[in-house]
């Protein structure tokens, strides 16, 4: 056996390799450590060799993808071993030893199938890099749903392309070099890189292999591919033969698409708008936490899609928003749809599980249920639209064609399957009692054995008087009489009784007549067992005969639910549909915040602004922290890609004109990783903005040049600014403390400044949420400061040297005058004596008791108290 395994991992030898013994995978030496390590299980010993203990662990097979979820998400492959031969196999070729046992399959962050070991409401894409010369190009492939797509990359595209799809890993040839920030990046984001031998990506093998995958002469009809295309994809492809073992999934025909097709965002901006996942990871929080209303997993996972890559095609763009507005106009459809969309399976997953030769019956009985759902939905919302064919959106006829094209198939399906399933078709059981005459025959002979067992028990126990005899099973002696060990001697008196075993409490037997009822039995079993497996691979068979129209069918079904969804989620929002066009305009009337706004309490009104870059395209905006400059800023950028992704979005009119690229920069924190400051990451951003942004671009940024002193701050966001309004010409919204930006509103033409309402009252201020025309005179920095909890002593410290910091001459900073002016050791006289000052405000109005005092008394009183005020200082 060791011999085998050795044999076995030498040809996996980057893998742990879980090799099939009975009901257990065991893994050996390094591979015992690591898994032991990762999974926390027990590392024990089995056998030595060269004189040492070989380590080993194991886990059970019926628990196995709970484990394997742990190892996947820690970056193990896992190559599965399982026997390949049974005795008898083994018997014809006249071999000794173990069984055959071999790879069947190797298990990759990429390549998962199981709903076990994959997010439900996500893509799981597996990603390669090809090229030709000096064309890049990125594939891209889902396993668990069939889709497949491949894009060229232009000149710094690599890193926002994996931002937009995100993938789980990703193949490259072994002498391709990545840019020392992308690797950084592709580290940090968590895809797990796998190196391959160049020669996977050769552009003609590659074309061979995607010819020999889809058994066509020439891949003209699917679209037009350049070399370093079909050097991904054929790469992708070749990496999916190797992994599962020549069992290849069912990929949907190959798609080139163009990056003009989409919205550009980079990677800083996905981030920092926290598009699919915040900050710290999590998807609550995000955008895309905020609008997900879908009810299935394929609606969630389209959804993400729409969100992550909007759209540039302004008819396109427009197909998706009358969708959305027919549910819309027709809200009791909506909630009848969603309602039956709840219950619907994920059809896209079942289907790739059985085209791989994973899947089982309750996969089969998903399609089927699956199917019947669809069709009932495509004929509510077919009744309803023939009442309302005046407003019906041209794709919806289309869509309920393609959920009830297959509907056939269920019929084929459904009358075969039990309502009781197992998980696997080899413990059958799964086929309908009179589906099939044959099968119902066999078992009913198995059955009759399983009676005859019985009464010859009752039997047995008559004849020879032990009312306690039983017959009973294990798997190893199989039927056996059991008695106790006192009645033993009964039956060891008698012939036909043969003993098997002893043991503490009992003592075991057999006959020849219970032997040749097990053969019986074992027989009717298996063939009953043989029967529901060929008529498992019968339905199996029409399931991928129909599979064109079966994912046709899922992915109209998530578009329905995608649709639903934003539907649900105007009416609930009170959502206005953006108006498209292909100027450069960006007016958004009462826009909000769509993630801040669904965290609000129904008693906390989100407060809506305006933002119009019509007629100034740059909008700078000042006012103080926590006044919801970023706020805004972020939401403006949220609803630009609501309404290109085909979304309704929070405000009460919206025009937009196609942004072809989306750029922020909110908010910085130091990459130590990269050995990168705060300031220094700001400013990289800042670059990518500066260098890439053109006239129909849209900028948010916030706060530039905070990072370093403040004359060089202000530096460089004013020529930053001056930059954008002259050379970059794009529709901006620039947030700054640098109140003195605002004199360039007279030489900039524009440039328009408006600033965050506040209002200041005894002494505190109030922040409106407002965004109003003009400029913000001060940033009421100390004001915050004391929200934030900072010492009495240092709030007053700081509104000392602020006052002088105001009144005194512009120029540089004079701290030594300062200093002088404003010395530490009085004011720290002074802080120490108010609250003694407090203290006795305090007591002489305890001890006074107002509704027994005269006039004269309070006005005794008022004197006291204005006598403990200390002397105002003479500059004040």
């Amino acid at each position: 056996m060791m011999a085998q395994y050795l044999r076995v991992k030498s040809s996996h030898s980057d893998a742990l390799l879980f090799y099939r013994m009975g009901d257990f995978y065991e893994m050996f030496f390094e591979d015992a450590e690591i898994a032991a390590a990762t999974l926390g299980i027990t590392l024990t010993k089995r056998g030595s060799k060269d004189g040492k203990d070989i380590p080993m662990c194991g886990v059970p097979v019926h628990s196995v993808d709970g484990y394997l979820a742990r190892l996947i998400r820690d970056g193990h492959r896992v190559a599965i071993c399982e026997q390949t031969e049974d005795p008898a196999m083994q018997k014809e070729r006249g071999g000794k030893g173990p069984l055959r046992r071999d790879v069947v399959r190797v298990l990759t962050p990429g390549t998962l199938t199981e709903d076990e070991l994959l997010p439900a409401r996500a893509h799981n894409y597996l990603a390669a890099i090809g090229r030709w010369e000096s064309q890049l190009a990125i594939a891209w492939a889902d396993m668990s749903t069939g889709d497949f797509t491949v894009q060229e990359i232009g000149d710094g595209g690599l890193e926002t392309m994996l931002a937009r799809i995100d993938p789980a890993e990703m193949i490259y040839p072994q002498d391709f070099a990545f840019a020392s920030e992308i690797s950084e990046q592709i580290t940090s984001s968590g895809i797990c890189l796998s190196e391959q031998a160049a020669s996977l990506f050769d552009q003609r093998r590659a074309s061979e292999a995607l010819t020999r995958f889809y058994q066509v002469a020439s891949l003209d009809g699917m679209g037009d591919f350049s070399r370093a295309m079909l050097s991904a994809a054929g790469a992708l492809l070749a990496y999916l033969e190797t992994t599962q073992v020549g069992n290849m999934p069912r990929l949907l025909p190959l798609c080139a698409v163009s990056d003009a097709g989409y919205m550009e965002i980079d990677p800083a901006t996905r981030r920092s708008l926290e598009l699919s996942r915040t900050l710290t990871g999590d998807r609550r929080g995000s955008l895309l936490h905020a609008i997900d209303l879908t009810q299935t997993a394929a609606g969630g996972r389209l959804l993400g899609d729409r969100l992550a890559a909007p759209l540039l095609n302004v008819t396109a763009i427009n197909a998706r928003l009358d969708l959305v507005s027919w549910f819309i106009a027709e809200t009791d459809t909506v909630e009848t749809v969603r309602s039956r969309l709840r219950t619907q399976p994920d059809i896209e997953r079942a289907i790739s599980r059985l085209s791989l030769g994973h899947g089982g019956p309750r996969d089969l009985s998903a399609i089927a249920s699956g199917l019947i759902g669809a069709s009932e939905i495509a004929g509510f919302i077919r009744g309803h639209s023939t009442q309302h064919i005046d407003n019906l959106a041209a794709a919806l006829p289309d869509l309920t064609d393609r959920m009830v094209a297959p509907l056939s198939l269920a019929d084929a399906l459904t009358p075969a399957l039990a309502d009781d399933l197992p998980v696997l078709a080899r413990d059958g059981g799964f086929v309908r009692q009179g589906y099939d005459l044959a099968l119902d025959d066999v078992r009913g002979l198995r059955d009759e054995s399983r009676r005859l067992i019985v009464a010859l028990q009752g039997r047995y126990a008559d004849e020879t008087g032990i009312a306690s005899l039983k017959i009973k099973h294990n798997n190893v002696l199989g039927y056996h009489i059991d008695v106790r060990s006192a009645h033993a001697s009964k039956l060891m008196e008698r012939e036909e009784f043969i003993h098997r075993q002893t043991t503490a409490q009992a003592v075991r037997f057999t006959t020849m007549e219970l032997a040749e009822m097990e053969r019986n039995m074992a027989s009717a079993a298996d063939r009953a067992l043989a029967q529901e497996l060929e008529i498992f691979v019968q339905l199996r068979a029409h399931v991928l005969a129909a599979v064109d129209n079966l994912a046709a069918a899922a992915r109209a079904l998530a578009e329905i639910d995608v649709a639903t969804a934003a539907a649900r989620l105007a009416l609930l929002g009170n959502y206005c549909r953006p108006q498209i066009t292909d100027e450069t305009l960006f007016k958004i009337t009462k826009g909000r915040h769509p993630v801040i706004e669904a965290m609000l309490d129904q008693q906390t009104p989100f407060i809506a602004n305006d933002c119009d870059l019509d007629e100034g395209k740059l909008w700078l905006l000042t006012g103080p922290n926590m006044a919801g400059k970023s706020t805004f800023l972020r939401q403006n950028a949220h609803i630009a890609i609501m309404a290109q992704a085909g979304f309704y979005v929070p405000a009460e009119a919206a025009v937009i004109g196609v942004i072809d690229r989306l750029f922020s920069r909110v908010g910085a924190a130091d990459d130590l990783a990269r050995g990168r400051s705060t300031f220094m990451v700001e400013m990289v951003e800042t670059a990518a903005i500066l260098n890439r942004a053109t006239p129909r671009s849209f900028v948010i940024l916030d706060e530039i040049g905070r990072g370093t002193a403040t004359y060089d701050g202000l530096a460089i966001a004013w020529s930053a600014l001056e930059y954008l309004h002259d050379v970059n010409l794009c529709r901006t919204l620039f947030a700054t403390h640098y109140h003195e930006l605002t004199q360039l509103q007279k030489t900039l033409d524009g440039l328009r400044c408006h600033a965050m309402q506040v209002r200041e009252w005894q002494g505190a201020i109030i922040f409106l949420h407002q965004v109003v025309a003009g400029a913000a005179d001060r940033s009421y920095g100390v004001h915050v400061a004391r929200l934030a909890g900072l010492p009495a002593a240092v709030l007053g410290r700081a509104e000392q040297i602020l006052g002088e910091l105001e009144t005194g001459q512009h120029g540089a900073v004079d701290a030594g005058a300062i200093v002088q002016n404003l010395p530490l050791f009085d004011y720290q006289q002074q802080a120490h004596a108010e609250p003694d000052m407090a203290n006795a405000f305090i007591a002489e109005i305890d001890k006074t008791e107002p509704d027994s005092l005269t006039p004269r008394e309070a006005l005794d009183v008022l004197y006291r108290l204005k006598a403990l005020q200390p002397a105002k200082q003479n500059n004040e």
